[in-house]
């Protein structure tokens, strides 16, 4: 399926120098290395304008006849700048390296600090992918010019100043002659630069949605062969490489006729030094002057080419550079306020809805008024048909949204107002689709709790029975469960979950449809070790079996994103309600 993503924002054509600025940022700690490639540049531009004044004069001294001790002396100075040339070479490529390392390397962490502060909500509609794009090759465009365009504008600028000054000061008309191709080769940079940066926003546009839609093709291939879907598939991502290859065949193109361009105009500026120089040499004009005029022509053009290629580079360079600022300006939608207010107690003991309304969207509200409250020690369990807004519910009291009515209290202040890390830390959350990282099993139990021992992972994998399976693998708590858990069964996934929940020791825990991929005798196992873990604390569970919900203090039946009824089992069997029709009609799994 072609991936669903957010594209770029609308961006204004022309290349945007506050852009730049605002990336530049992210090289001030490295202004000693930007630093030595400005004098770097400039040490080499200055030999770039000597060496043809000292060929100049090694010409004329020949041709005048001049002893071996001028002519040695000279050729000592040549050989002299070249050596510092070859200096500064290799300093300045070391130098371009450090700066493009450590900028890289603050940018991937700053966007990866940025994505982690995002709520859920900013997950929607970017897929994995598209976001990696930005982490990745988005900031390799990036990081990979910095230097080199440092480096470029301190040389290119010195060495045209200081080759303009040179030439006027050898011969003034010669030198307005080479100055007239300077308008045209302004004009065209203007003209490419708009092309090359259209075409340079459709690559990374393109990009974003093949990796993203590798993505999804590589974490869903057991569905696509179990539908024969392959050659469906294939043809589809196919359309989107047809697109990069467009994109990318136009930006080369471009970029190819931009540079012999350029080149051309730089011979046409040597052909006329030469044309109009040959004709005064013996007028006033030495044989050594032409012979330096000609290569300051012809050195002209190349830090104009330089230039002109960084420009390109630049232009293709300021589309990933649009899409790694915004990620870095994204704004989280749920986040601590500025001043949070003091936490009431270490632990949870209260929780309250109070007319909560809720809509991931302002067409399709999800819950309206929802009100209850949950007490320390209190056991609730929400049930209803699909859709009613039971684990948007749970998602609100975790913080993962904001509502937009109403308020979710703790002890009596409103979670919008206390500190977010403190907040999630006191929920511990288990899914019914869990998620394990890549590493260990004693790794993914101790994740929400670094400093926990290995006596203390196998206690908590203990409470919720993932022992014994864990215990009868070979490596145990050192088994490897591979890229999402995909070396564990789903149930087994599940109860490692569990595990990483319990020992976190939260106030709070949520479980949402937890044991759906547990076998019922798991399940009754779990049942007996969470009797005692939920002993002094809250818990609101999601399920779809009556083990599960017929032992909750209260049963909440959510319905159209409203709570149609409350009580505990008895109660609400007692009521022929709701709850009662839903158990008859074997909507809850005996």
């Amino acid at each position: 399926m072609t991936p669903d993503h957010d594209d770029d924002d609308p961006r204004p054509r022309r290349f945007d120098p506050q852009l730049w600025r605002r990336l530049l940022v992210h090289v001030r700690p490295y202004r000693h290395l930007v630093l030595g490639l400005g004098v770097s540049g400039l040490g080499v531009a200055c030999i770039d304008t000597a060496l043809p004044l000292v060929t100049a004069r090694l010409i004329d001294a020949a041709s005048a006849g001049s002893g071996w001790g001028l002519l040695g002396t000279l050729g000592a100075l040549y050989a002299g700048l070249l050596l510092v040339l070859a200096t500064l070479a290799w300093g300045f490529i070391a130098m371009a390296g450090r700066l493009a390392t450590g900028v890289g390397h603050d940018l991937r962490r700053q966007a990866f600090a940025a994505l982690m502060a995002q709520s859920a909500a900013f997950f929607d509609h970017r897929p994995v992918g598209w976001l990696v794009s930005r982490i990745t090759q988005d900031c390799n465009k990036i990081c990979g010019l910095l230097p080199w365009l440092c480096l470029d504008l301190a040389w290119g600028t010195s060495l045209l100043t200081l080759i303009a000054a040179a030439m006027c000061w050898l011969d003034v008309r010669l030198a307005a002659v080479v100055f007239a191709i300077v308008p045209p080769l302004l004009a065209i940079g203007w003209l490419f630069q708009q092309w090359m940066l259209d075409s340079a926003r459709a690559i990374r546009r393109a990009n974003a949605k093949i990796t993203s839609a590798f993505n999804e093709a590589i974490g869903g291939l057991r569905t696509t062969r179990a539908l024969a879907r392959e050659d469906e598939n294939l043809a589809e991502f196919s359309a989107l490489t047809d697109e990069m290859f467009g994109a990318s065949m136009r930006n080369a193109l471009q970029a190819a006729g931009y540079l012999p361009v350029v080149m051309s105009l730089g011979s046409l500026g040597a052909g006329l030094a030469l044309w109009r120089g040959g004709v005064e040499v013996g007028h006033g004009l030495s044989l050594g002057v032409l012979v330096a005029f000609v290569q300051y022509t012809a050195l002209f053009a190349q830090p104009i080419q330089d230039m002109a290629r960084q420009l390109a580079q630049l232009q293709a360079a300021q589309a990933a550079a649009e899409r790694v600022q915004s990620l870095l300006d994204a704004v989280p939608a749920v986040r601590s306020p500025a001043r949070p207010a003091a936490p009431p107690a270490d632990r949870v003991t209260h929780l309250a809805f109070d007319d909560v309304h809720f809509g991931y969207s302002d067409e399709a509200p999800v819950l309206r008024g929802c009100s209850f409250e949950v007490h320390q020690g209190e056991t609730i369990a929400l049930v209803g048909p699909t859709g009613g807004g039971k684990s948007t519910i749970v998602g609100l009291l975790a913080r993962s949204h904001d509502v937009q009515r109403g308020a979710v209290r703790v002890d009596g202040v409103d979670v919008r107002e206390l500190d977010l890390p403190w907040l999630q830390s006191r929920f511990g959350v288990v899914l019914q689709a869990p998620h394990l990282f890549s590493g260990t099993i004693a790794d993914n139990i101790r994740y929400g709790r670094l400093d926990a021992t290995d006596a203390e992972v196998a206690a908590a994998a203990a409470r919720v029975c993932a022992a014994p399976f864990v215990e009868a693998l070979p490596d145990g708590y050192a088994t490897q469960v591979g890229e999402g858990g995909g070396r564990l069964s789903t149930g087994q996934r599940q109860l490692v979950s569990m595990a990483r929940a319990v020992l976190a020791d939260p106030s709070v825990l949520i479980l949402d449809e937890a044991t759906s991929s547990i076998d019922e005798r798991t399940e009754r196992a779990i049942q007996a070790g969470l009797e005692e873990l939920l002993v002094g604390r809250m818990a609101v569970v999601i399920a779809h079996r009556l083990a599960t919900i017929r032992n909750a203090d209260r049963i909440l039946v959510v319905d159209g994103g409203r709570i149609v009824e409350a009580g505990d089992h008895a109660a609400l069997m007692a009521r022929r309600g709701a709850y009662w029709r839903m158990v008859a009609a074997d909507r809850l799994d005996a």
